[in-house]
């Protein structure tokens, strides 16, 4: 299955799980700036403005992988060129979002432990769109 206007299986797998994983993300995210409004108004104080606006950067952060994610599945499901390089920056923002979450949690051995199948997930979606049978499906030299 090469060819420009076939679309490997594990780009329509990939399509299919950005859908719901942004979906999800959606959800996500908007709870986060929610729950950040929610949490800064009812504890109040130093710690309740800093924990609401931790919320609701985090929840910015997760409605922008999760508007990319979207596009993304968009564009793989129609193997649009521009898709290959949202899919690569979508991985490495999830794999970079990741590592920050793991930092600032103030234990960082223990959250990149319990991240390490998202970790994993990622580190194959980005190998996946570097094979060239992917590639040239992307329009991709």
């Amino acid at each position: 299955m090469s060819g420009v206007n076939t679309r490997p299986t594990g780009v329509t797998i990939l399509a299919v799980l950005a859908l719901i994983g942004g979906i999800f993300g959606l959800i996500a995210g908007l709870g986060l700036l929610m729950g950040g409004a929610l949490l800064g108004g009812m504890v109040g104080g130093g710690s309740g403005v800093a924990l609401g606006g931790m919320a609701f950067i985090f929840g910015i952060v997760g409605l922008g992988i999760a508007v990319a994610e979207l596009a993304f599945a968009y564009g793989a499901w129609t193997l649009k060129p521009w898709a290959w390089a949202l899919g690569i920056i979508a991985a490495v923002a999830n794999l970079l979002f990741i590592a920050v979450n793991a930092v600032l949690s103030g234990d960082l051995v223990s959250t990149l432990i319990a991240s390490v199948i998202s970790i994993a997930i990622w580190a194959v979606v980005l190998y996946y769109l570097n094979t060239p049978q992917v590639k040239a499906a992307f329009g991709r030299a």
